[in-house]
């Protein structure tokens, strides 16, 4: 007869088999993985950070996971693919440091990966006397970024670069570009599978604990409707629209809140694409949230007119019918999104009328480009932007990272980028540069 501790030892011998072979053959068991760093968000700025990681850990074993069936699939593959200057932004911040470094890097990106671009340029339009002070503020803060070869033109000099453009003044900027960033996006990936890195789609992490009876691979991730499970050493969430809800998943605060921003654009007719050579943006007005109209020629010959800036309905909510009841309360309920409704009521409700009516955007085109009627734009795009909202109801303009609350290796092990501003396509490989150095520091490595 078998002792009791042989028949124990074969009874897990058998589990283990079991685990080992015929879970695998069937599906029906969970696999574990182990890696140094999972990164959290398939968009650019997730795939730059897991690249940059790589590049200076090269031995480590790095994941990239993303909900959806192939990366860029929300704001990184919906957004207008401009190649940003670093005009806008304040001088010495975060932003206008990334901006410029991050345009540089792409440009010589793009060169190295043989990625179609096009340096069409931008023309930042002043079509009112009102304008002008603040494109000249504009100008003395492009020029204290270290924008290359910036130029302020007067309204002839704007024709002979837009033809059909009209202005009082304006900015011209010869280095700002187009791109296709879901292009892009892909070619990072390449880059994180040839150093051995590994990229899980269809992967959707509903959860994070501490590993059982494993210091070395101390947090585990476990995914919705995914048989395999991930331990690893550290974790780094780049959600975009999800952002703010993967923070909460480890004690992280609900504030600063993601609002989804649906924007809609128009599209040019083919017979009027001709009038749109490069990129031409109105003066931003400080009193206002958000930009307003402004023409962008894409890769593929198409030119976009918008966009304007409305709430989605869910945080992925790209139509007017697709509605996610819980979202959309949380969102209405939240009180930084009431008072920056609150603040700006009537131009919400002129974004919202403009969403309906598309002859309503007219006049804001014909400010620019007086021989674009109703009949020459149609219904195109749609993207919708991860706002992060104060409490206050302020735009987070800024970088937010946050770990958990308490002592454990999923509150000390979990680092969240919570808000990456735009231009963060622009800026993906200086910002991973960004993260990447402060993975290396608050995790001591």
């Amino acid at each position: 007869m078998l002792s009791r501790s042989i028949c124990r030892n074969l009874a897990q011998r058998y589990k283990f088999l079991q685990r080992e072979y015929v879970g695998n053959i069937f599906g029906s068991q969970n696999k574990v993985e182990k890696y140094d760093v999972v990164v959290v968000g398939g968009g650019i700025v997730g795939a730059a950070s897991a690249r940059e990681i790589l590049l200076r850990h090269p031995t480590w074993k790095v994941a990239v996971v993303e909900k959806e069936e192939r990366l860029a699939f929300h704001q990184t593959g919906h957004n207008s693919g401009v190649v940003h200057a670093g005009i806008y932004y304040v001088p010495g911040s975060l932003k206008a440091k990334l901006c410029v470094e991050g345009m540089q890097l792409c440009y010589k990106y793009f060169d190295e990966k043989n990625i179609p671009y096009k340096k069409v340029g931008k023309l930042i339009v002043a079509t009112e006397e009102v304008e002008i002070p603040r494109l000249l503020d504009l100008h003395k803060r492009a020029i204290a970024n270290g924008v290359p070869d910036l130029q302020l033109i007067d309204g002839d000099k704007i024709q002979e670069i837009e033809p059909y453009c009209e202005g009082l003044k304006a900015l011209w900027s010869p280095h700002t570009g187009i791109v296709d960033y879901a292009v892009v996006t892909e070619h990072y990936a390449s880059d994180i599978r040839y150093m051995g890195g590994r990229i899980l789609l269809d992967y959707e992490v509903n959860k994070f604990s501490e590993t059982e009876g494993d210091s070395e691979y101390p947090v585990t991730i476990q995914a919705k409707d995914s048989n395999t499970t991930l331990h690893t050493k550290y974790v780094l969430t780049c959600a975009g629209l999800q952002s703010d809800k993967m923070a909460e998943k480890t004690g992280c605060p609900r504030s600063p809140r993601i609002v989804p921003i649906r924007g809609e654009y128009l599209l040019l007719c083919k017979e009027k694409r001709h009038m749109v050579k490069g990129n031409i943006y109105p003066v931003p007005d400080p009193s206002l949230p958000f930009l307003g109209v402004h023409f962008t020629p894409r890769m593929d010959g198409s030119v976009w007119i918008g966009p304007n800036a409305v709430l989605a309905f869910q945080r992925e909510g790209y139509k007017w019918y697709q509605i996610n009841p819980l979202e959309l309360i949380d969102a209405l309920r939240y009180p930084g999104f009431l008072r920056l409704a609150a603040k700006h009521f009537r131009y919400g409700v002129s974004e919202f009328y403009k969403s309906t009516l598309i002859m309503l955007q007219t006049p804001h085109v014909q400010k620019f480009i007086p021989d674009i009627n109703d009949f020459d734009l149609g219904i195109g795009p749609t993207g919708v932007r991860a706002q992060a909202l104060e409490i206050d109801g302020k735009l987070v303009d800024d970088f937010v990272f946050h770990f958990g609350e308490g002592k454990g290796a999923v509150a000390k092990r979990v680092l969240h980028c919570r808000n990456a501003p735009s231009p963060g396509a622009t800026s993906s490989l200086a910002i991973a540069k960004m993260i990447a150095d402060k993975i290396d520091v608050e995790f001591k490595l």
